[in-house]
């Protein structure tokens, strides 16, 4: 019995042990200082790829720009930009979609929010919030609202945005019949190229904790 009881605690031990190994080290603590080079400044971007926003359909864009500022800050979730100015489109070159041109008018400030920042990539993961935007498609009219998933590159200074199904919804359709509804969840992705604001240096983003 005495035997059998000590080669039990062996074995346990052995396990606890690959446990141990296999576990590793515990998650970085969320940043909460966000520093923001220049800060505080104005920025420019300007789409770099095509901008769909799709909702039951693709409605693509081939020009889109925003600007807005940026600044250092607290906390997480944190605001690091406000758009004050996002347009999509342009009278030589609208967004289009099989019901016909697509007019998006924004409704802003929006804003840039960092949740996670990785030091060995230079990326901060987060969101545009405060998403709003009037969409006309042909006849149908609808409202869109709410964030999109997105991430920023500091050696690129690219705002990849990346939103998934859920994040946005969809109000007050018009003329839209079964092609966009309340049910609809409506996504938005595409690729800014960042600046600071009348130059061509490339702000960035670093999250740290005190």
């Amino acid at each position: 019995m005495t035997h059998h009881l000590k080669k039990t605690a062996v074995a346990a031990c052995a396990a606890a042990a690959a446990l141990a190994l296999t576990a590793g080290p515990a998650s970085a603590a969320p940043s909460t200082v966000w520093t923001v080079s220049p800060s505080p400044a104005a920025f420019t971007a300007v789409n770099a790829g095509n901008i769909v926003l799709t909702a039951t359909i693709p409605m693509t864009c081939t020009a889109s720009n925003a600007s807005g500022t940026m600044a250092s800050t607290t906390g997480n979730p944190a605001n690091v930009a406000a758009i004050s100015t996002m347009n999509f489109g342009t009278s030589g070159a609208p967004c289009t979609s099989v019901l016909g041109n697509v007019t998006t008018v924004a409704v802003t400030p929006w804003d840039v929010v960092a949740v996670d920042y990785n030091s060995a990539t230079g990326v901060t993961t987060g969101y545009v919030g405060n998403v709003k935007a009037n969409v006309s498609a042909g006849v149908c009219k609808f409202t869109v609202a709410g964030k999109a998933s997105a991430t920023y590159t500091n050696s690129t200074g690219v705002l990849a945005v990346n939103s998934v199904a859920g994040e946005l919804t969809v109000s007050n359709p018009v003329n839209c019949g079964a092609i966009v509804t309340t049910s609809t969840k409506p996504t938005f992705k595409g690729n800014y190229a960042v600046k600071v604001a009348g130059t061509t240096t490339i702000p960035t983003i670093v999250g740290s904790n005190p």
